[in-house]
């Protein structure tokens, strides 16, 4: 994989900040943008900006085919059976609450279990409590190892015949740890389960295949896969899509309006009420062709090289503590002696270098780690081992100026 080249493609890359060269080690909350997308979403707006699926004139044409042109991209980047199972919506968080709207309120009744892991993000927490309120469901937590990491055996100790629904993220936010998706979901389908995927880490950095993992939901947003932000996908198989009612009412969704009652259209339209996101799925499609033109597999290879340099270098560094199994995905959490989270990620940027700080919409899991807040450093396949090298030098000027605290 040529690096090189590869950040040639990101624009944004070539800046200073605080009179620095930019150091970008913050692609879990959002990734940069190549060209290739930026120019996608250019050339929609400048030569055919125009709704899809209502007009026959040649604009509204050649919006439509790109539309459904990406839809037929994501189908074929994740190995969906049909482009009937890939919902566009505004994100990941939008996909998780469609589910938990429309499946789980339909289909949980009291006493019936809801299984979730510790390391969730509050997008795939918060969801499922409301819907266990509303249905008088239990909400239950796979218990965590001490590295981070869930156990085939936990998983089947925690789901039971009464268990419905099992939500489990593919890759973690904080820890990195690549869970065991495919096996979890073969457990809950022996016990007449369900099970969701939180896909915002995992489609970005792993080749996905949802017909071999055979998830029944999986929910991803393209903004961390080199695509534009306000876009996403909820995959869904086909009969239990077909199953639920819409959580969005309005035009484009339906079939046939009458004065007291209406019809839907057929999937995936029917849960994509309004004026869909255009330009976001049009920029979508951009990105998985710039990720299939990398390769997924050399791309995950890559960062797992970055992830175990870094957790080499890192621990170098006397009072730091790291957080999470030692294989994962790329990305380190970690805090510096008693400094504070925010104080490390004010002094990292004051040298040019992004990370995140704070509680990373994860607050249970940060109660399991006994911490408050942890700072997270996560790359993508545009890093290289020298950005890591200067989040080092950094975090070493850092436990300098707070000397007194170590």
């Amino acid at each position: 994989m040529d690096v090189r080249a590869i950040r040639e493609q990101f624009p944004i890359l070539d800046q200073e900040v605080n009179g620095h060269p930019l150091v970008y080690l913050d692609s879990s909350a959002t990734s940069q943008k190549p060209v290739s997308v930026i120019e996608a979403l250019d050339e929609y707006y400048r030569l055919y900006n125009s709704n899809v699926h209502r007009g026959v004139h040649t604009l509204g044409t050649r919006a439509t085919d790109k539309y459904e042109g990406a839809r037929e991209k994501v189908r074929r980047f994740i190995n969906a059976e049909s482009t009937s199972e890939i919902i566009f919506n505004r994100g990941t968080t939008t996909a998780l609450n469609t589910v938990a709207w429309s499946y789980a309120r339909s289909n949980l009744s009291e006493g019936d279990e809801i299984v979730i892991t510790y390391m969730e993000h509050h997008s795939n927490i918060i969801p499922w409590q409301q819907a266990a309120k509303a249905t008088g469901a239990v909400l239950k937590y796979i218990p965590l190892q001490p590295d981070g990491t869930v156990t085939l055996e936990d998983i089947r100790a925690t789901v039971t015949k009464r268990t419905k629904i099992v939500a489990m993220a593919h890759v973690s936010n904080v820890l990195g740890t690549i869970n065991p998706v495919k096996e979890a979901a073969k457990i809950a389908h022996e016990n007449g389960a369900v099970i969701v995927v939180d896909g915002a880490q995992g489609v970005p950095h792993l080749k996905v295949d949802v017909q071999d993992l055979d998830c029944d939901f999986y929910a991803f947003s393209a903004h961390k896969m080199c695509g534009p932000t306000g876009i996403g996908v909820l995959y869904g198989k086909r009969a239990l899509l077909e199953a639920m009612e819409p959580v969005e009412f309005g035009g484009e969704m339906i079939d046939f309006v009458g004065l007291q009652d209406s019809t839907w259209k057929e999937l995936p339209w029917k849960f994509e009420g309004g004026t869909p996101i255009i330009a976001g799925a049009i920029g979508l499609g951009a990105a998985i062709d710039f990720l299939n033109e990398v390769g997924m597999e050399e791309i995950h290879e890559y960062e797992e090289k970055l992830a175990a340099y870094a957790l080499k270098q890192l621990r170098t560094i006397e009072g730091l503590e790291i957080y999470g199994p030692e294989e994962r995905a790329g990305l380190v959490t970690f805090n510096l002696g008693d400094v504070h989270p925010h104080d490390t990620a004010t002094v990292l940027d004051a040298e040019g270098i992004a990370v995140r700080a704070g509680h990373h919409c994860a607050q249970p899991l940060m109660k399991w780690l006994d911490v408050t807040a942890t700072a997270r450093a996560s790359f993508y396949l545009y890093n290289t081992e020298e950005e890591i090298d200067r989040l080092v030098e950094g975090l070493l000027k850092t436990k300098e100026y707070f000397g007194d605290v170590f």
